[in-house]
């Protein structure tokens, strides 16, 4: 008997996460989130828009996110005086569960909404080169997308994601998360292994040689309005965020990954987020790309068993931010 190619062999981030998806439905009212159906046909699961939402409901629409291959939990954090919850995430696949699922790589727009998909939807759209050197294309006959937006998508975005991921529209979940709310808050922080994996992938370290990840990051105030709060999440990972990834390989480059990986090698390290934002003259790409990472970051060589630490948290930044 054959074996399976290694893009069948791979798990599916789709058929993985519909089951946090069903029961993140079934569980609205205890989680104050509001379901209802577009015009389109598709559910549309409002966390922070009109609903309440709640900080557990971030936690599960986190693990959505990372297409079920990840664990994310709430829990108290003693790293920095007066702010006493983290968002901690793990991940035996974060590969997978973090560039080919929760990475917000997928641009949707159509006249003046803009939002950037993340979830396993992205995985049967194909739409980034990512998922060529990943080499991973998923297939199921439902999906799940998540939009950091306050606003509902209008028909002819919700159109294209039917097209590109060929789920028909009353199969299709799209999750909506405010920046300005609390589980759009939680989701974003339980981003804080993605943001290492993204890095590593931009520092050319090769992906099959990370075996496994965790990460923790100090969980902000909800802020009332998009900049306060897209600031606020930035640093909770760029100046409280802790991330282990255990790797193969050889040690020299297990001890560069680590070098180079913490936010403080960056050369826009020192500010806080919103202070950066606004010396670029609001131009998100003006800033160092590699900024965008942990805190902090161990390095675990599983072949040798060599450590290597590097970056530091920072609680002054951490302090002006969130106050």
């Amino acid at each position: 008997m054959q074996s399976q190619s290694t893009s069948q062999s791979k798990p599916s981030v789709n058929q993985l996460s519909a089951v946090l998806v069903h029961q993140l439905i079934t569980q609205a009212e205890r989680l104050r989130i509001g379901v209802s159906k577009h015009d389109a046909g598709c559910v549309i699961v409002d966390a922070g828009i009109q609903s309440a939402g709640s900080a557990e409901a971030g936690r599960l629409i986190a693990e959505i996110c990372m297409g079920g291959l990840g664990v994310v939990s709430l829990q108290a954090d003693h790293r920095f005086a007066g702010w006493n919850e983290a968002v901690a995430v793990s991940s035996t696949q974060p590969v997978l569960a973090c560039l080919a699922s929760q990475y917000a790589g997928w641009a949707l727009s159509h006249e003046k909404f803009f939002s950037l998909g993340s979830g396993p939807a992205r995985a049967l759209a194909q739409r980034e080169d990512l998922f060529k050197e990943l080499n991973y294309q998923d297939s199921a006959d439902s999906t799940c997308i998540v939009l950091e937006t306050d606003k509902i998508p209008p028909q002819e975005v919700i159109e294209k994601i039917v097209r590109d991921t060929k789920i028909p529209v009353d199969r299709l979940t799209i999750i909506l998360t405010p920046t300005t709310s609390i589980a759009g808050v939680v989701q974003i922080v339980g981003r804080v292994l993605e943001v290492a994996l993204h890095k590593a992938h931009t520092l050319h370290f090769p992906l099959e040689y990370i075996v496994s990840g965790t990460g923790i990051a100090v969980l902000p105030p909800v802020a009332k309005d998009f900049m306060t709060g897209m600031g606020r999440t930035n640093d909770a990972i760029l100046f409280g965020g802790d991330v282990s990834l255990q790797v193969r390989g050889d040690d020299h480059a297990a001890a560069e990954l680590a070098k180079n990986l913490p936010s403080s090698a960056s050369k826009d390290y020192g500010k806080t987020f919103a202070e950066v934002f606004k010396f670029y003259n609001m131009d998100f790409y003006k800033i160092d790309p590699l900024l965008f990472s942990p805190a902090k970051v161990t390095v675990t060589n599983v072949d040798t068993g060599s450590v290597f630490e590097a970056g530091q948290l920072n609680a002054a930044l951490i302090a002006l931010s969130f106050n």
